[in-house]
């Protein structure tokens, strides 16, 4: 329990920053959104049975769709929930599927090309928030206040990765939670926090039952929310492919169950009032850096997320972390997602000679980074740039793939 409980502590700071962000954008309950975390973690496992060590979290996919539904109004969330059940049940259908058929139809839908070019832009598409938490929106250096927020974050990443390279021993397991410490310490010693978030933490109960809600039915939410479904299922094919690769052992046979996990854990928070999950590239990150794979680390991480759920004082000290040190964190974890994009195809041998990968890839990297986090506007709905650039990647890979024999789709 000793090493056990800060290994699963390590994941949920890992985690913490996105699952918490993207309920705040969609104008879900972040609680609510951590709470379910937590609980659909513990689907997931139990579904893949407890062999895909992996964290759900919410899912950024959904922000452009939740968002046209809602239209910014707070009393729409629950029509919204209601499209997102929607599409749960559409991912569950394709993990049955697969559980009942196997992968195959996956495996030509979306060949290495194709998931390491997901798992890559995912990396690349929150690039530019790791940059923004480091320094700022405008990438400007021109104050002291600037200085000591790069200052923060560069000593983070630091310490994250010399812990990681360096140390030996149980502490070169905890880069990301040791560097969030020292950075943390160091924004105190500079008087980078902030003093609202450290009153909140005083404020806030030890004990405090997430609001929850039921999803209002509403057949509109469901047109438009249902077809994200196929973003999470390429991002969990990507990240299965992601976790093989570092693990060294076949994870493919379980790919059906993890679609069915994540799909269920999905579903319970939507009834709910949560967020819509996806399995996490963040603790991928924490895995790849520390190779550590133990499937108890992300129960005590899920134990720990239901915890934060419940008790808002834990929360409130969670939330008080300063942006700078989670820019330090996140630059590696960012950095690792995408260079996971890059061992899948690797592993798989990708031959970039072929121009049709060229152009699957490459156009697909380029839109999803180009658009960022702030995505691409077509009228009043507002679409992720990690979901223009999978849907891309799909369809150039349909298309192009016209004329050509199956075997050589597949190999691709």
């Amino acid at each position: 329990m000793a090493r056990l409980l800060p290994m699963g502590v390590q994941h949920v700071v890992a985690m913490f920053g996105a699952t918490v962000l993207a309920p705040i954008l969609m104008g879900f309950n972040p609680q609510v959104a951590l709470f379910f975390s937590g609980i659909g973690t513990i689907i997931f496992l139990t579904l893949t049975r407890f062999r895909v060590p992996s964290y759900l979290g919410s899912s950024f996919a959904f922000i452009g769709p939740v968002l046209a539904v809602t239209g910014g109004d707070a009393s729409r969330i629950s029509h919204a929930s209601f499209g997102i059940a929607g599409a749960a049940v559409l991912y569950a259908i394709a993990g049955l599927a697969t559980i009942r058929f196997g992968a195959r139809w996956i495996e030509r839908l979306m060949p290495p090309v194709v998931t390491g070019t997901v798992v890559a832009l995912i990396g690349l598409n929150l690039a530019s928030s790791s940059l923004t938490n480091a320094l700022n929106d405008k990438f400007t250096l021109a104050t002291s206040a600037d200085a000591h927020k790069v200052l923060v974050a560069a000593v983070t990443f630091l310490v994250a990765g010399a812990v990681a390279v360096y140390l030996r021993g149980f502490l070169r397991l905890l880069p990301i939670l040791t560097g969030v410490l020292v950075g943390y310490a160091l924004a105190a010693a500079t008087g980078q926090l902030d003093p609202e978030a450290i009153a909140r933490i005083g404020a806030a109960p030890w004990v405090g039952l997430p609001p929850l809600h039921l999803p209002t039915p509403d057949a509109g939410a469901l047109l438009v929310i249902c077809p994200v479904f196929v973003v999470l299922v390429a991002e969990n094919k990507g990240h299965i492919a992601a976790i093989s690769g570092y693990m060294r052992r076949d994870l493919n046979p379980l790919l059906g169950r993890a679609y069915l996990g994540d799909a269920i854990a999905t579903f319970v928070s939507a009834v709910g009032g949560g967020t819509p999950q996806t399995t996490y590239a963040e603790n991928m990150g924490v895995m790849a850096i520390t190779r550590v794979y133990s499937i108890s680390n992300f129960l005590m991480a899920a134990l720990v997320a239901m915890l934060l759920g419940v008790c808002p004082k834990f929360g409130a000290v969670i939330l008080s972390i300063p942006t700078p040190v989670l820019g330090g964190v996140t630059l590696i974890l960012y950095g690792l997602i995408t260079l996971m994009g890059v061992k899948i195809w690797l592993d798989a041998k990708v031959d970039f000679a072929d121009q049709r990968n060229l152009v699957v890839a490459g156009s697909s990297l380029v839109v999803a980074t180009g658009l960022g986090v702030k995505g691409v506007t077509i009228g009043s709905v507002n679409i992720a740039g990690i979901a223009v650039g999978t849907m891309l990647a799909l369809a150039l890979n349909l298309v192009l793939s016209i004329g050509r024999g199956a075997r050589d789709v597949t190999a691709a």
